[in-house]
């Protein structure tokens, strides 16, 4: 090891610090906490569906069609724009975060502690770490003291491992007891902590399971688009189609791919992700709202979390004649004279008396342990006091002191029912050191002197919060290192049932498999659990396939948040916590759960509502496609009146999500889909290819049989096609054209009416939903969209745009007719479950 260049006691100071980070040897990470401005935006352009969309604009632009490559590449720029937009806001509040919650280290600079951030370490600084503190560099203990480090996320392992002058520590650990010092060593980029960060907050593209379905239902999509265009594109090159329209029907190939899918759930993560913030609850990972919407059990621990961060010492009850106020006096010398200092250290030390003495050994407090100790030799304080859970200090004390009629556990059954947390305060005279040979904490024969309660205070509405979750149907546990009956206590307190089961730890480690997993399904309190048996149970449970939410706020609890579906910390938890969660509930407020929640389960209700929307609209034009080239006739649609009939799903489908209610979604996926896009798909098909053969023949007999066509038609034709009135083609591409816009405009006006299915603003409209939606604003924006088209079918500039072609008003009304009677087809369908019964789903429920 080398040698220091600075005493413990005075540290580098300034001048020193600052030539070595010049020198190259400070702690630079080498990039920031999230991905650049330019990457986010690379990433929304240049993705495969718009890098194909973006070829087939160039080349409608080159061949002169500026409004078809204005509408083609125009929805997919607008989208990649938005997701940009959101991303970058996004980016923002993840730095802010990552500043808020970076690490703080103490360094000994100039014979002065000084907080600074890990950024600012230089090699050779003396760094001061106590419990709860990261380790953010690698470096050799030095001086003083006794460490007990957790070095699970870097191991695997979870037991404690310990600490002195001379030991390593590594960066990416965390120090769960005792206070010391460390020579920094390797920094910068030869530090693991660095590299652990800078992999841990890289971009991840981890699918969420929504993600994951919507990936799988566009791959196959873009199996059977792929497919149709190598056969039309065949054909088209046969028969010799011009260069403008094989480029046209490439557009309205590639457009059938639902792209905005993905558009839509960043959208909504973004969006809630957004909302949620503003409750007191920030996402570290923003598709963590999808798993709020599928929490099954939510697993809290009960200091900090359940209760506030606050201890109060209530009284002693002394034991075996000891005096009241000598015992007092020595649990006052106890608390002072620590090494390392906790919440219980802290009330035992404001409610009694007491002096602070030297220590010739010490075993701080660990979650695996549930006890602290401290040797003195003083004449005045000599022997081995220890301080802990009656129920881990049992084998060191006399039989006789722990049998059930005995005071102390009569005593400990009391102040426990109360909700009180209680500890064991023994004593033993003659020993006066806590280690075995092998170094390992070992405790001697002990006399108990007193039992010592403190209360514990329920943090504001936690009472309503668990309510809440109660009505939302997700089950609730309590797992704590407390005594079981003080939990119980507790938790009767907040709203649990009386009867609530509770299993201690020592019970579960009692247990076979089979037995720990039924335990851990069935009980709600558990009480003496280490962290350890928390990972277990968060195990077990998922193992159950429940998804499980798991909150903490200190190191013990960072197992089981990283092991749960998702992991919620306290903003003022260790930074151990705080770093692998998922979710951190700023001010440590209990209840910015409760509406975080119901976000969760909003935004997936919405995006249902968008999936429906979308799959409708690849289903119904890819079988319309199929189906018009089937009989021989041309392509059904220009990429101006695809354009369109997408308004009728980004608008619908963004404002659907966006005024979602919570709710449970307890559907499979995909026949769920089938009975919605399945009917919709082949009912629409069969209308519009109607449609679509009556206006093709109609507007053929007419351009073939009479002879004064109006000038003003004769020149919008003209203008549109590019085609001479009455040159050769012309009455196939005009016949085309005008059969392509009614069929456009049937598609959008089925599409307001998809909406009322989906959120029925009265009974009337009920037939895919079985229940009237209490929002109305879904009814109204049906109408606005229907009043949209209308106005895009009767103005010659708009329509002309979005390539639908002045007609007689019969024409007009005819379609809407047509819509008419499609609704109420539908509408029988759905009621009368024709289309489940036809395919047998009926029976499968």
């Amino acid at each position: 090891m080398q040698n220091l260049q600075s005493p413990l006691n005075y540290g580098l100071t300034e001048i020193e610090a600052q030539s070595r980070r010049k020198q190259g040897l400070g702690n630079d990470t080498g990039g920031g906490p999230s991905r650049s401005y330019w990457d986010i935006a690379r990433a929304n352009l240049f993705t495969l569906f718009n890098n194909i969309l973006f070829i087939l604009g160039v080349a409608l632009v080159s061949l002169g069609r500026y409004s078809d490559a204005l509408t083609s590449v125009g929805l997919g720029l607008l989208n990649a724009l938005i997701s940009t937009a959101q991303e970058i806001r996004a980016k923002r509040q993840l730095d802010r975060i990552a500043l808020v919650n970076s690490p703080k280290v103490t360094v000994i600079r100039e014979g002065q502690e000084k907080i600074i951030a890990p950024e600012a370490l230089v090699k050779g600084d003396v760094v001061r770490v106590s419990a709860g503190d990261q380790i953010v560099v690698d470096g050799v203990m030095i001086g003083p003291g006794t460490l007990e480090m957790d070095e699970s996320l870097l191991t695997g392992e979870p037991d404690l491992i310990r600490k002195q002058a001379g030991d390593p520590l590594f960066s990416g650990s965390f120090c769960v007891t005792g206070t010391g010092y460390f020579e920094a060593q390797k920094v910068g980029a030869e530090s693991f902590a660095n590299h652990l960060t800078a992999t841990a907050r890289q971009f991840q593209t981890t699918l969420t399971p929504l993600q994951q379905k919507v990936n799988l239902v566009v791959r196959v999509v873009m199996l059977v688009v792929g497919f149709m265009s190598i056969i039309i594109l065949v054909e088209a090159l046969l028969e010799g189609l011009p260069t403008v329209r094989l480029v046209q029907v490439a557009a309205v190939l590639s457009g059938q791919v639902p792209y905005g899918l993905f558009f839509m759930i960043v959208v909504a993560y973004a969006l809630g992700a957004s909302v949620i913030a503003k409750q007191g609850a920030l996402m570290q990972q923003v598709n963590a709202i999808e798993s709020l919407s599928n929490i099954d059990i939510l697993c809290t621990d009960k200091t900090g979390t359940l209760t506030a961060n606050r201890l109060l010492f209530n009284a002693v009850y002394p034991l075996n004649g000891a005096n009241p106020d000598a015992v007092k006096t020595q649990l006052g010398d106890f608390g002072r004279s620590a090494g390392s200092h906790n919440l219980t250290s802290e009330a035992i030390t404001a409610g009694t008396p007491g002096t602070q003495r030297p220590v010739v050994d010490e075993v701080p407090f660990a979650s695996s342990r549930k006890w602290s100790a401290l040797a003195f030799d003083q004449p005045e304080r000599r022997g081995t006091y220890v301080l802990g859970a009656v129920e881990m200090l049992s084998p060191s004390l006399p039989p006789e002191a722990v049998e059930p009629d005995s005071p102390l556990a009569q005593q400990l059954q009391s102040w426990s029912e109360q909700g009180l947390r209680v500890l064991l305060f023994a004593h033993n005279s003659a020993v006066t050191h806590l280690h075995n040979g092998d170094g390992q904490p070992e405790l001697p024969p002990l006399t108990p002197l007193a039992l010592v309660s403190l209360s514990d205070e329920l943090r504001p509405q936690a009472k309503e919060t668990i309510a809440a979750f109660q009505q939302l149907g997700i089950e609730l546990k309590v797992i704590s290192g407390d005594n079981p009956q003080t939990v119980a206590a507790l938790a009767k307190q907040a709203g649990f049932p009386p009867d609530v089961k509770l299993v201690s730890g020592p019970e579960l480690a009692g247990m076979t498999p089979a037995e720990f997993d039924q335990a851990a399904a069935e009980a709600a309190i558990f009480g003496r659990i280490s962290p350890e048996q928390k990972e277990q149970l968060v195990d077990a449970l998922l193992h159950r396939n429940k998804r499980v939410a798991m909150m903490g706020d200190g190191v013990n609890d960072v197992l089981s948040l990283k092991k749960a579906s998702l992991g919620i910390a306290m903003q003022s938890g260790s930074s151990a916590a705080r770093n692998v969660a998922d979710m951190i509930l700023l001010n440590d407020s209990f209840a910015a759960l409760r509406p975080a929640f119901h976000e969760g389960r909003r935004i997936i209700g919405g995006m249902s509502r968008a999936l429906y929307l979308f799959l409708s609209r690849v289903a119904t034009t890819t079988l319309l496609i199929i189906a018009i080239t089937m009989v021989g006739l041309d392509f059904p649609f220009d990429p101006a009146q695809v354009a369109l009939t997408g308004f009728t799903v980004g608008v619908p489908a963004f404002f659907l999500t966006l005024w979602a209610r919570p709710q449970r979604l307890d559907w499979d996926f995909f026949p769920a889909l089938v009975r919605f896009v399945l009917p919709v798909a082949i009912v629409t098909t069969l209308f519009g290819l109607g449609i679509y053969i009556i206006e093709y023949n109609t507007l053929t007999d007419v351009l073939t049989t009479v002879a004064d066509i109006p000038t003003e038609w004769q020149q919008v034709y003209e203008s549109y096609t590019g085609v001479t009135f009455g040159s050769e083609g012309y009455t196939n591409i005009v016949a085309t054209v005008t059969a392509q816009g009614s069929l456009s405009i049937f598609i959008s006006w089925t599409a307001c009416f998809l909406i009322l299915f989906l959120e029925p603003p009265h009974p009337f409209f009920v037939g895919w939903r079985p229940e009237v939606s209490p929002d109305k604003r879904p009814a109204w924006l049906a109408l606005a969209l229907f009043i949209w088209f209308w106005i895009i079918w009767t103005v010659p500039a708009l329509g002309y745009f979005f390539g639908i072609l002045e007609k007689p008003e019969r024409v007009t009304f005819i379609i809407l007719g047509v819509v008419v009677v499609w609704f109420f087809l539908m509408r029988t369908i759905w009621r009368a479950n024709l289309f489940d019964r036809f395919l047998g789903l009926d029976k499968q429920e």
